[in-house]
């Protein structure tokens, strides 16, 4: 059978071999856990709690600012301990929630409660996906009640699942389709029932034969969910990638895919809805790889949203080796760290901890113009030429040669010769346009 997939990407090192036979394990909190209220795209949530206060696990305790924001759940049971800015993996100082464990997991009223899907309306259903907490937890972070709410549900012919996992190391969505693949099905279910015309797909990069196998055996009676092996080529997850390999439909940055018929949705966010909708169990915790060269014992740990990264690193056996670089998230995408004393938040899939023989960067020099950098843009962009354009701050001509439409996903940075900046230039040119259109 011809693995379906998309025009461009790159083939890096996937480095998954040294976590992906590491069954998810539960890790418990220490004393201190601490909630941004920025772990979404989006405005910032609004905390509705106070120092010296006692809250429950499962209470909300930041509200989402706008529609395009999510709730902030704690994730265990304690005393506030402060509202105030802390240290996140993004390198910013951003306003959290900081609560005091007790240890006793007291649950909120209601949590756990056990509900029957099919008798709730799609309203309703939206909403308690929305109140849980739930956001892209492929690191996208965008909320998913939004992402289920397109303008006519019946225009929708394609529930597309994302388990192609392709950023190198991460193997969260890979244990979670083995260990809990009645669940990523329930997850589909419920998103099913918003979409009469919607068939679903499940694609999966073929360099996860177990879990094409499992689901596809599960899927056998499944009249309306097929599983889609995918060519193992990164980006091949992009939302707009998967699109193209699965439904052969393109879109754009001025589109959102329920614009062409389609809702794409990560594996973890499948099952986070069907542990909210079913299992009336809110956003508290998420499946972190900790993984990399430098890790002692590379693992799959079940975390609850709060916990210090350090303490994730200590879970694995600390580090063999000094790292040259720790990441949160992947190498093509994911976010270096200057300091552990972090807080896992929802979109943290992923501690990488590698070498200076993985992780060194060659000085960039001159663009030599071997033009590999277009040859594996799944955009079909001229990356050197929209790179060297926001370097030198012509964002009018920055936008002509569709600057706006890069996916920042890394690839032109990855394969050129020259070890230019080019996605880091990129990147500032889009947020300098998008700041401009902003302002006017």
């Amino acid at each position: 059978m011809k693995l379906k997939s998309f025009r461009g990407g790159i083939h890096p090192f996937d480095g998954k071999a040294l976590s992906m036979d590491s069954s998810i394990t539960a890790l418990k909190p220490k004393d201190e856990l601490v909630f941004p209220v920025l772990q979404h795209i989006g405005a910032f949530a609004n905390p509705i709690v106070a120092a010296g206060e006692h809250v429950l696990a499962g209470q909300i305790i930041a509200k989402a600012g706008s529609l395009i924001s999510s709730d902030i759940i704690s994730s265990v049971s304690g005393t506030v301990k402060a509202v105030e800015t802390r240290l996140t993996s993004s390198g910013d100082k951003i306003m959290s929630v900081v609560i005091s464990n007790d240890g006793n997991d007291t649950l909120a009223e209601g949590i756990g409660k056990q509900r029957d899907y099919s008798k709730l309306s799609k309203d309703e259903i939206r909403n308690i996906i929305k109140e849980s907490g739930i956001v892209g937890l492929g690191g996208a972070g965008f909320p998913t009640s939004v992402k289920l709410t397109p303008k006519d549900d019946n225009s929708i012919d394609y529930l597309i699942i994302n388990g192609a996992e392709c950023e190198p190391y991460i193997t969260s969505d890979y244990r979670m389709m083995l260990e809990r693949p009645e669940k990523l099905i329930g997850g589909i279910r419920i998103a099913l029932s918003l979409f009469p015309n919607a068939k679903c797909v499940i694609g999966i990069e073929d360099n996860k034969p177990k879990a094409i196998e499992l689901l596809s055996e599960l899927c056998l009676s499944e009249e309306k969910i097929e599983v889609c092996p995918l060519k193992a080529k990164y980006p091949q997850g992009g939302e707009r990638c998967l699109i193209r390999a699965i439904a052969n439909r393109d879109i754009d940055s001025k589109k959102l895919p329920f614009d062409v018929g389609c809702i794409v949705i990560n594996v973890a966010s499948c099952i986070a809805v069907y542990d909210a909708v079913c299992l009336s169990t809110p956003l508290m915790k998420r499946i972190v790889t900790v993984t990399g060269d430098c890790v002692s014992k590379p693992s799959n740990f079940e975390a609850f949203i709060g916990t210090s990264v350090s303490e994730l690193i200590d879970a694995a056996g600390g580090f063999s080796a000094t790292p040259e670089k720790i990441i949160a998230g992947g190498p093509m995408m994911g976010s270096a760290l200057f300091s552990t004393d972090v807080p896992v938040i929802k979109t943290t899939s992923s501690i990488l901890a590698l070498s200076s023989k993985e992780a060194a960067r060659i000085e960039g020099t001159e663009c030599i113009r071997c033009g590999r950098c277009s040859e594996v843009c799944p955009e079909r962009l001229a990356p050197a030429r929209i790179a060297k354009l926001a370097e030198k701050k012509r964002f009018d001509m920055f936008e002509e040669y569709r600057g706006m439409e890069c996916i920042e996903c890394g690839c032109c940075s990855y394969i050129c010769p020259a070890k230019r900046l080019l996605t880091e230039n990129i990147r500032f040119g889009k947020r300098s346009v998008s700041a401009k259109r902003a302002k006017a």
